[in-house]
């Protein structure tokens, strides 16, 4: 007999980088398609799937535009990439024969709806993926951050940090051989601790609104489904049980 979903409706985030596979830069169509294939999965598991996709393997705010850019513009810039990656995943989703909607913090109505949160949940109703670009639309805020946000707009059961680690670790493994993984983890240890899973503003708004995030590596993919449906992998932050 097959097993239920543990989730009815998730905020899918993936970060840039993950997109960009080992390049590192631009788009790995191999990458994005095995990620699609995984969502039309659980799609069809009548799991509901809103998606924030990051910009940076496009482009970084703060890093790419340090000192050499007003902090505000070259945010602005961050937002403009993460739209490149929505548009990108959105078409592979499509060729997969998955109905999708991008809607952008941003207007470009063009390309792309408003982000409108009623709207929003009734595509996620009718079994549409919906990927949401520009992070919040506001400078400042990271696409962590937003995934957060728009997880407790459209009221997500949990939000899925799709990264390049597999897990929370008491340190950066690749730099300190004795960081130790944890399978769970509350917010308030993650922000005393100053652990990089999230950045403190994206963490502590998941605290309050008491979502609880399960951070794994995507590069396997199937790893989504896995979440899914309720097998333990990577780590899940959530209030002290």
């Amino acid at each position: 007999m097959m097993s239920n979903p543990k989730y009815k409706r998730v905020l899918l985030k993936i970060s840039g980088e993950a997109l960009a596979g080992d390049a590192g830069r631009g788009l790995d169509f191999d990458v994005i398609g095995r990620v699609c294939e995984v969502i039309k999965k659980c799609s069809a598991e009548g799991v509901q799937v809103g998606v924030v996709v990051g910009g940076g393997n496009f482009w970084r705010g703060v890093k790419d535009g340090g000192d050499k850019m007003e902090r505000t513009r070259a945010d602005h810039m961050g937002m403009l990439a993460t739209t490149l990656n929505c548009l990108a995943v959105a078409d592979v989703l499509e060729q997969h024969g998955v109905p999708v909607r991008v809607q952008t913090a941003i207007e470009m109505r063009s390309i792309a709806e408003p982000y409108i949160r009623s709207r929003a949940i009734r595509h996620l109703e009718k079994g549409r993926v919906v990927i949401f670009g520009c992070g919040t639309g506001n400078p400042f805020f990271s696409t962590d951050t937003a995934a957060v946000l728009r997880a407790a707009e459209i009221d997500a059961d949990v939000i899925l940090l799709a990264k390049n680690i597999d897990g929370v670790y008491s340190a950066d493994p690749r730099k300190d051989a004795s960081a130790v993984k944890y399978d769970a983890i509350t917010y308030d240890e993650i922000l005393a601790q100053h652990l990089e899973v999230m950045d403190s503003t994206a963490t502590s708004l998941s605290m309050d609104n008491k979502i609880p995030v399960v951070l794994f590596a995507l590069k396997d993919p199937e790893n989504i489904y896995r979440v899914v449906m309720g097998e333990k992998i990577g780590t899940i932050v959530k209030e002290e049980q």
